[in-house]
């Protein structure tokens, strides 16, 4: 294996039949300088966007909106998860006791909203998860200088009470309206069309959102903690990280841009497999759904390949 750094992918080069890649084009970033880089394969895992952002710039007589984009759907349907907002409050126990070190994990609660008849919900679908852990208040908690001289000092002495919060990560639905586009009048410093990024929360995130604060303090209170306050502290698409859905897999072409093992539909040599794929967005943290899904194509592919269907 060769890896070639500095390297922009600028788009994906289709042959002469129109229904293979066979290969890219890149643009050093160091030199400026254009290459070609041919393959029987072509992986996209430049995520969600960055490889929406590639399959949109290469466009061709067979693709003039897009690599693959028979469907209409490349650039569309952009999920990302909601959050900042839920509950926290305080304890008046375990005065005695301290924590060792910082430990790497936190508590997580799943889903339980619309599992089944039981949890079904009157005013959203989907759901989400809560992450959160406790800890005690420490000098932090006298930033404002609330104490001087001596009585500061014996106050960040003491420990503060135990706190305990959790923030609740919600499902976005996929919706055709949140889309990225390339803005050809606004270039990068490569020359390339940059993203324009249109998507929004929309009723059913909002409705979810009202929720996600009040169980969070319901489940607080009847752990007995004091002082119990609910947050929402505002989000936006984006600020999740955890885009997705915009090159959607499907088993129509006519309303998908992949099938069902990551490949293009009408060019069945690239895949596309980082969230760009997914369909929807779950609640929990994506990443290692598109580990796995790469690890299949890939196993896939290397099949495909030793029966020469690619």
């Amino acid at each position: 294996m060769t890896i070639r750094p500095f390297s922009i992918v600028t788009e994906i080069i289709l042959d002469e039949t129109g229904k293979k890649a066979k290969g890219v084009r890149i643009v050093d970033a160091e030199t400026n300088e254009t290459k070609e880089y041919y393959a029987k394969v072509v992986f996209l895992c430049a995520s969600a966007f960055g490889s929406a952002q590639i399959l949109l710039n290469s466009t061709s007589e067979r693709f003039p909106n897009g690599f693959g984009n028979d469907s209409g759907e490349l650039g569309h349907n952009v999920m990302d998860h909601h959050f900042r907002l839920g509950a926290h409050g305080k304890s008046d126990e375990f005065k005695d006791k301290f924590y060792k070190g910082r430990r790497p994990t936190g508590i997580y609660i799943p889903r339980f909203r619309n599992l089944d008849t039981k949890t079904k919900m009157p005013n959203f679908i989907r759901g989400y998860g809560y992450q959160g852990g406790g800890s005690r208040e420490g000098w932090g908690r006298y930033i404002a200088e609330a104490e001087y001289g001596k009585a500061l000092k014996d106050s960040l002495s003491q420990n503060g009470d135990w706190t305990f919060g959790i923030t609740a990560f919600g499902e976005c639905l996929p919706y055709h309206e949140n889309k990225i586009t390339l803005n050809k009048d606004v270039k990068d410093i490569y020359g390339l069309p940059t993203l324009t990024m249109d998507a929004e929360w929309k009723t059913n995130e909002l409705e979810m959102r009202k929720d996600m604060m009040s169980a969070a303090a319901e489940m607080l209170e009847a752990a007995d903690l004091k002082d119990v306050r609910t947050f929402d502290y505002g989000c936006n698409p984006g600020l999740g990280i955890h885009e997705m859905g915009t090159a959607r897999m499907g088993l129509d072409p006519k309303t998908s841009v992949l099938n069902r093992w990551n490949q293009i539909h009408a060019v069945p040599n690239v895949f596309v497999t980082d969230g760009a794929f997914m369909t929807s967005a779950g609640c929990v943290n994506p990443s290692l759904t598109y580990m796995a899904f790469t690890a299949r194509a890939v196993n896939f592919a290397v099949e495909e390949l030793k029966k020469q269907n690619l």
